[in-house]
């Protein structure tokens, strides 16, 4: 395999504002907006030449939020700072910085649309 194995990722949402202020206050960063008709989308940052994926949040009729299979984990410096940030944000912490040994830490927490997601860190 050539690249890494995830190569994009959906949130999908009911509020995109409240949505992308809880994501844009937590992971301190700026959504763009794609222009897509009957959809709309707001992308995280991406640069093209590091490795990772982008992904953005979704809202589509039909499609609801909360109560996926789907986690995705955003890659932290420390993942204590981003988690300190969730409740302010209008999130919850489902599970605070925890060691998962050599591989770091993460923190689980929920999004304002009922989506589980992981902050993971080195430190």
């Amino acid at each position: 395999m050539k690249n890494n194995p995830v190569g994009w990722f959906e949130i999908y949402v009911q509020d995109m504002d409240r949505a992308k202020a809880f994501y844009e206050g937590v992971l301190a960063l700026q959504l763009e907006n794609l222009d897509m008709p009957e959809i709309e989308m707001w992308a995280f940052p991406m640069d093209m030449q590091r490795s990772g994926a982008s992904g953005s949040l979704v809202k589509i009729a039909g499609y609801p939020s909360g109560g996926n299979s789907t986690l995705v984990y955003f890659s932290c410096t420390d993942c204590g700072v981003e988690e300190s940030r969730v409740e302010q944000n209008g999130g919850r912490i489902e599970k605070p910085k925890t060691s998962i040994g050599e591989y770091g830490f993460i923190t689980l927490a929920f999004d304002t649309e009922g989506n589980m997601f992981g902050l993971h860190s080195l430190n």
